[in-house]
């Protein structure tokens, strides 16, 4: 039972961050001059501030239960951006001192999922 409460929790959560995802890409931020994603960049700014203030707030500074810490962090966060997982991610390799790790999973990651994008529309436009 407990397996299944965490998956409601984590679900309610990523229902509210894809919401919130939604909400801004449809603000006034799309409209403003120079073409440049604003929408999504905020976004992972956003995210990335708000995974390390959960990361510290709700590990280290209040007493919450999994379920929520869960709701928040995977669900809400994960629905609103991929982004704050993986600038969580490299945090955690650079504090461990994998320098050169932190620098291949940017590059690699920026440069395969690009070329992962082109490869899945190139396929797609085949079928």
């Amino acid at each position: 039972m407990e397996t299944a409460t965490k998956l409601i929790f984590i679900a309610a959560g990523g229902a509210f961050g894809a919401v919130a995802r939604y909400l801004i890409n449809i603000s006034p931020l799309k409209d403003l001059p120079g073409g440049f994603p604003y929408p999504t960049f905020a976004i992972n700014i956003i995210g990335s501030f708000l995974i390390g203030f959960c990361f510290i707030a709700l590990t280290d500074r209040f007493e919450v239960g999994d379920n929520l810490r869960f709701a928040i962090m995977v669900g809400f966060l994960g629905a609103f951006t991929t982004f704050s997982t993986f600038e969580l991610e490299i945090w955690g390799l650079f504090r461990d001192g994998r320098h050169l790790a932190v620098f291949a999973y940017i590059f690699l990651s920026l440069l395969l999922g690009f070329l992962g994008l082109i490869l899945g529309m190139s396929i797609a436009k085949k079928l």
